[in-house]
Formats: structure tokens, C-alpha cells, sequence
């Protein structure tokens, strides 16, 4: 049995991408990436992308962006945590960035704010070796 495909949708209104600004944040490479549990039960996994007119003109951040939703495309249904929102900041160096590079950005700060945003919102995760009940025995 097939797993079920997330369901994917684009963050459009302002106070969205705001929302998504005050949650945890993490840069990596070429892309930062806003990241906020909705926590309204749903599993809708949203997106947004932005990019400021330091990357360039329209044509650069127009660029910037499309590299940055077929990155995402390509990524976000695997490693996204359902029910939350995204919003992917082009840096820079997103336009020059080598494709797999760009992909590598995008994969891993996807993985790194799936797994603080699961550690912060009640789900139980595995304890560090380091720490838990059987470290602080000894």
C-alpha cells in the first residue's frame, strides 16, 4: 500500500507569511526557511516564497523564486512535517547556486525544522544516548 501524498498549498495573504516569521527560522546555504505549527489538526502542509530586492531586480528575484518552488516541489512532500506552514527566503546566492547544492539547502533545513518542530510540540522523540533516565543514574 502506497503512502498518502500530502497535501500541498501556497501561502498567499500577508498575515501568513507574518505568522510563519515568528515561528523558527533556519538558514542554510543559499535559502532560508520560516517555518510555524499551525496546530489546527489539519495536514495540510503550506508554502510560501519570498524574495527581497537585494537578490536583484524582478527578472533576479523572479529566478530566484521559480529555483526555489521546483526545489521545494521536489522535497517538501517527503520532509515536511503535515500541518504546517513554510515560507523559503532566496538568499543571495540562490540564483548561482549549483542546482544540487540548492537541493541539499532545501532538504536539509526541511529535516532540521520537521524535527524542532516535532520536539516542540509534544511529540515524544527518541532520548539522546546522553540523556534520559538511564544517563542520569549513572
Amino acid at each position: 500500500m502506497m503512502p498518502q501524498t500530502q497535501t500541498l498549498e501556497r501561502l498567499k495573504r500577508r498575515a501568513d507569511f507574518l505568522a510563519a516569521a515568528k515561528g523558527r527560522s533556519l538558514g542554510r546555504g543559499a535559502v532560508l526557511v520560516q517555518a510555524r505549527d499551525r496546530m489546527d489538526g489539519t495536514a495540510t502542509i503550506r508554502l510560501g516564497f519570498t524574495a527581497t530586492r537585494r537578490i536583484g531586480g524582478a527578472v533576479e528575484r523572479n529566478r530566484a523564486r521559480r529555483r526555489l518552488r521546483e526545489a521545494v516541489r521536489m522535497t517538501a512532500p517527503a520532509l515536511a512535517r503535515p500541518g504546517c506552514d513554510y515560507v523559503f527566503v532566496a538568499r543571495g546566492g540562490t540564483i548561482a547556486r549549483p542546482w544540487p547544492a540548492l537541493l541539499d539547502d532545501v532538504k536539509s533545513a526541511l529535516i532540521r525544522l520537521a524535527a524542532d518542530l516535532g520536539a516542540h510540540s509534544g511529540e515524544t522523540a527518541a532520548p539522546h544516548p546522553n540523556h534520559g533516565p538511564a544517563a542520569a543514574d549513572e
